[in-house]
């Protein structure tokens, strides 16, 4: 069984203290607020219907199409944690193509972001990523800011299936509450990024019809299972920080390099809590 004694936590990892939502709220419900709280996530429902998520799928299948042909002409076809045949995040598509960029910033967005991060807010990281047939290999247990690390810590990462996910096909376990303790040391794998090496016990699936929104603290821990199907798992992943975030790590000097999440591709969602017209 984990325990967080038996975890290090990221280096950068010093003061970090949990700031819960104080409202005043547009859409989050209590149950919504409490499960954010003290298990790190929680769902929203049949946030977008069949058309909205076929208009999407066929924006984003192009480009995925592109990336799963360049990594097949990759030595290994891999790159980074890509593989061909196996598994694609295909990323930024928010500030590639306007059916994408609509559907990240639509107002169950906003409202999920006002809710939680406050007034103003930027869309951080957006990609697609597709677990193809018969992918054996789990993704492992990361958090989001272990990736790269954001000051502050904690921000939103929306998991949306755009396809129904199951345990059959790959879909995403959590170990709730260990959100609570702020960014983890993690190491690089063949994989991924992992902070914990093996499938803790008190880790549960979450299971997403097509349509749903797992909303999740950059600060929970996850993995995604295999997909053992014969369709190809297909989510989204949008992520969302406060106006004035920025990214902290280390150069080749081992100084600390502080940059803001304000690229030309992390979008403005929210200022003064009304929405950006991109």
């Amino acid at each position: 069984m984990v325990s967080v004694t038996d975890l290090t936590r990221h280096e950068f990892n010093t003061t970090f203290a949990r700031r819960p939502p104080t409202g005043p709220f547009r859409a989050l419900t209590e149950d919504q607020r409490h499960s954010w709280s003290e298990n790190g996530y929680f769902l929203v429902e049949d946030a977008f219907d069949a058309e909205a998520l076929a208009r999407t799928i066929a924006a984003i299948d192009p480009f995925e199409a592109a990336l799963e042909a360049f990594l097949g002409q990759q030595k290994n076809g891999t790159l980074f944690i890509a593989r061909a045949g196996e598994i694609t995040f295909t990323t930024q598509l928010a500030a590639r193509s306007p059916a994408v960029r609509d559907f990240v910033t639509a107002p169950v967005f906003q409202d999920i972001c006002h809710d939680i991060l406050g007034p103003d807010v930027r869309l951080y990281w957006d990609m697609a990523v597709y677990k193809k047939p018969g992918t054996a290999k789990p993704f492992p247990w990361h958090q989001d800011n272990g990736y790269s690390f954001v000051e502050p810590q904690e921000y939103i990462t929306s998991w949306i299936a755009l396809s129904d996910a199951t345990e059959d096909n790959g879909c995403p376990w959590v170990l709730p509450g260990y959100h609570k303790y702020g960014t983890l040391a993690h190491k690089l794998t063949p994989l991924g990024f992992v902070c914990i090496d093996e499938q803790p016990k008190e880790a549960i699936p979450v299971p997403a019809k097509a349509g749903t929104i797992i909303v999740m603290s950059s600060l929970l821990p996850h993995a995604t299972g295999s997909n053992l199907t014969t369709d190809i798992r297909k989510s989204f992943i949008a992520q969302f920080v406060a106006e004035g975030a920025h990214t902290k790590k280390r150069n080749e000097q081992g100084a600390i390099v502080e940059t803001p999440c304000n690229a030309n591709w992390q979008l403005p969602v929210l200022a003064g809590g009304q929405a950006v017209k991109s």
